[in-house]
């Protein structure tokens, strides 16, 4: 039986001085422990294939496919604003390209699978615990209908890794647009090497924004079109409750996906200054500095492009500023559109950006879920007869009564129909998130009992995160004290 991948790849055409070509490093007895089906059939790929020992032995790095042209990418970062002119991928190894069912070249990596050049003292190998965290809270995400790397499988390899403690090793098969972030711009920027930076953008412009091409200024239209999907993806964490944990700029894909899911976590009681990761001491990436980060990051972008926007340096900042300009309005909107979609409203009026302020802030003081106060809310939007599972979020209640007087004056004014407005609300409204809680249950039920049923369980119910799901309505809840998960930590 042989696993085909209908490889058809571009970044391994580019010059050596863009990767390290190097092959995964074979474990000791990889066993498939997840195989993402749907996905694999949108790839192109057959699942029963897959899910054989020669499947396996590929989706470990064991074996390498007919037409694989395995490589380590090479970038630089910003880590917690500390540049390092040299990361690259210590332990991840693409494999290669493939075209899905709609016609969108992605990217299969293997996460986990070994040292690489690139490595800088690293054992290149990923515990189990991360590899849930990721396969879970990435397809959570495309489930929720946000921009994200995907999870084709997860492998464990039969081996311990060291990190505090030994921990059973794991290999993640990633999917992707691709893997290009800001900080493989960097790389080349961080070297003078601007026939590099423009060799970069050239390519991205052709995977990711065609239509930049046929612009007057193909480089300035690729730094819009960059500025434009980070805007809205992180618009989108927020209406979520989302903290990414590690926004260095080595982790802000070109693409505008979500990418390397390491400390991430969704909140639980709202609270704007949410930091979970164990590494961001000061706050850096907190839950409400998220788009600021997001601004910082794409400037560094925009640095790297500076000798492609103008010839003057003075003009090409200019240019620049003027673009990077953009950012804060188009994130604006689509935040501002999200959270009145989340309140129920049709239209936009004046007010309706305080309205829904004062919401968040009643929540903040008084420690309300953000999840269940929003889909509660839809429920709230039939009238005043539902508003208990709301009031019930909030320390205070008066404060959410005091805040629904207003509310329902003002969807009041809009002709649509309450039961219509409930609908509207559900469809933007999550019933049920990755709770930290229940990540942490997963893991520990595989790492230390081997027993992978709550994962399956789990990553059914996250499958339909709009809909109720009566028979595992406990998964929508927020935990109770013990059960509060107040830190996440990165897999290296």
């Amino acid at each position: 039986m042989t696993v085909h991948f209908p490889f058809q790849n571009t970044y391994a055409a580019l010059p050596d001085g863009f990767f390290a070509r190097v092959a995964p490093t074979p474990v000791a007895s990889p066993r498939l422990i997840k195989l993402n089906r749907p996905l694999a059939q949108h790839l192109g790929l057959d699942p029963d294939w897959l899910d054989s020992p020669e499947g396996t032995e590929i989706l470990a790095g064991q074996r390498i496919p007919d037409g694989a042209e395995p490589i380590a990418m090479a970038y630089a970062g910003h880590q917690f604003g500390h540049f390092v002119p040299q990361l690259g991928d210590g332990r991840a190894i693409l494999l290669g390209e493939v075209i899905d069912a709609d016609g969108v070249r992605r990217d299969i990596q293997l996460k986990g699978s070994g040292p690489t050049p690139f490595s800088r003292r690293g054992d290149g190998r990923a515990a189990l615990g991360p590899v849930l965290r990721e396969y879970i809270v990435s397809e959570a995400m495309a489930a929720l209908g946000i921009p994200t790397t995907r999870s084709l499988a997860a492998v464990v390899t039969g081996e311990n890794v060291m990190r505090e403690t030994a921990l059973p090793g794991a290999v993640l098969t990633r999917v992707a647009s691709s893997h290009i972030r800001v900080g493989t711009f960097q790389y080349f920027a961080a070297r003078g090497d601007t026939e590099g930076v423009r060799r970069l953008a050239d390519h991205v412009i052709a995977r990711h924004y065609p239509q930049a091409a046929s612009a007057m200024r193909p480089y300035h239209a690729l730094l819009e079109g960059v500025i434009a999907r980070q805007a809205e993806l992180v618009a989108r964490w927020l209406l979520v409750g989302f903290i990414h944990g590690v926004m260095n700029t080595d982790n802000t894909s070109i693409s505008g996906e979500t990418i390397d899911y390491g400390p991430c976590a969704f909140m639980d009681a709202y609270d704007p200054a949410m930091v979970f990761s164990s590494i961001d001491e000061q706050g850096r990436y907190a839950y409400a500095n998220q788009p600021r980060i997001a601004l910082w990051n794409l400037t560094r972008l925009a640095e790297c492009l500076l000798p492609l926007l103008a010839d003057a340096q003075d003009k090409a900042i200019e240019q620049a500023q003027a673009i990077l300009g953009e950012f804060a309005e188009k994130f604006t909107a689509a935040y501002q559109a999200g959270l009145r979609d989340k309140i129920g409203l049709f239209t936009t009026r004046d007010g309706d950006e305080a309205l829904v302020q004062d919401l968040l802030d009643a929540m903040a003081k008084n420690q309300a879920d953000f999840t269940l106060t929003f889909r509660h809310l839809g429920e709230a939007a039939l009238g005043a007869d539902n508003d208990h599972e709301v009031q019930q979020l909030f320390a205070d209640p008066a404060a959410y009564d005091e805040w629904a007087v207003r509310w329902r004056a003002r969807i009041g004014d809009e002709p649509q129909a309450a039961t219509a407005r409930r609908t509207a609300m559900r469809a933007v409204n999550p019933a049920f998130i990755p709770r930290n809680h229940r990540i942490e249950e997963v893991i520990q039920a595989a790492v230390t009992r081997d027993d992978f049923a709550p994962l399956e369980k789990l990553l059914t119910v996250l499958s339909r995160p709009y809909e109720d799901q009566p028979a595992l309505s406990e998964y929508a809840e927020a935990p109770e004290p013990h059960q509060r998960v107040l830190q996440t930590f990165c897999g290296t």
